[in-house]
């Protein structure tokens, strides 16, 4: 930069005086070269204004001051007076250019990358960290729902074990009630219940005690609960379930265990009066019986005479329990 100032300090008063000395000769040659001298003028004044912006420096006010007479430049001179050699000379003081920003070098670069790289790292290894943490969170949370599953599978078998074991008490406390409360015939209980139920739900009811719905085997256990029931419902007649139905096929009737039945105990309606016409329309409030066909197939026994009545399956009724002795 120093050496700059130093080539414009040494150049441009010379070619300023060139300037000078051209305007000199120019009034001697004002004949036949004027074209010429004023092609040279105007290229030296482009030289002028090239180097200027080489170094940096303020150009010229213009190229009138440089064209005009010796008498234009002193009017010039007298009006302008110290105030315009003052300007002159600031103009000529040439104007420090900024300087540009250096660029990064190779250095800067690498070191710039490592930098984010090791950023980069930092954040891979925190993050790392949170998802160990994370993992043995869920390991324990997994060990913990493997705890919590056993023992609701524990739990489980508890309750069902309880069950069990309410169920046999159940039953057990049914059979002894049976036998305590009820008839006793041979190895059977049988007990009257004055609950309302269909013939599927009493069958239920007496199974949760241990037992079933009464399946008198014989004339003798039939005509035995017979007795027992006209005994408990006296002097009423009730009609109360068996464990008797022919659900299976009609006209085949089983007991509640499979097995067929072997007599039966059927109304049947009443002989007319000595003397009287036999009628062959039925009884209007006894007939025989199974007369339900396939809208009957339950049986159920009436407690004043002991008969086998058919009803519909879901007819609510009062039922017998038979349990083992």
């Amino acid at each position: 930069m120093q050496a700059a100032w130093l080539l414009g300090a040494l150049v441009v008063p010379q070619l300023l005086g060139f300037g000078h000395g051209a305007r000199g000769a120019e009034r001697e040659w004002e004949g036949g070269w004027g074209g010429a001298q004023e092609e040279e003028r105007e290229r030296e004044a482009l030289m002028l204004k090239h180097l200027q912006e080489s170094l940096g420096l303020p150009t010229a006010r213009g190229d009138d001051s440089l064209e005009g007479t010796p008498e234009d430049k002193g009017a010039w001179e007298t009006e302008e007076g110290p105030q315009g050699e003052e300007e002159e000379e600031e103009e000529a003081t040439p104007t420090p250019s900024p300087s540009p920003s250096p660029s990064p070098t190779p250095e800067d670069a690498i070191t710039y990358i490592l930098g984010r790289l090791a950023g980069l790292d930092t954040g891979l290894h925190q993050l790392h960290v949170r998802l160990h943490v994370l993992d043995t969170r869920v390991v324990e949370l997994t060990k913990g729902l493997r705890q919590l599953r056993e023992a609701v599978g524990d739990a489980r078998d508890a309750v069902q074990v309880l069950q069990e074991a309410q169920g046999r008490a159940e039953r057990e406390r049914g059979r002894l009630e049976g036998c305590l409360k009820g008839l006793r015939l041979g190895h059977k209980c049988f007990l009257l219940s004055r609950d309302f139920e269909a013939q599927a739900a009493a069958q239920a009811r007496c199974v949760a005690r241990g037992g079933s719905l009464a399946q008198p085997a014989d004339r003798q256990q039939m005509e035995a609960l017979a007795r027992y029931l006209r005994g408990a419902l006296a002097p009423y007649n009730w009609p109360v379930w068996l464990g008797v139905h022919d659900r299976r096929a009609e006209g085949l009737y089983l007991f509640e265990n499979g097995q067929r039945v072997t007599f039966f105990a059927w109304h049947r309606a009443p002989d007319p009066e000595p003397g009287s016409q036999p009628s062959a329309a039925p009884h209007p409030l006894s007939p025989n019986q199974p007369n339900g066909g396939a809208l009957e197939n339950c049986v159920a026994q009436a407690s004043d005479d002991g008969s086998w009545w058919d009803h519909d399956c879901e007819r609510r009724l009062y039922y017998v329990c038979e349990f083992p002795f």
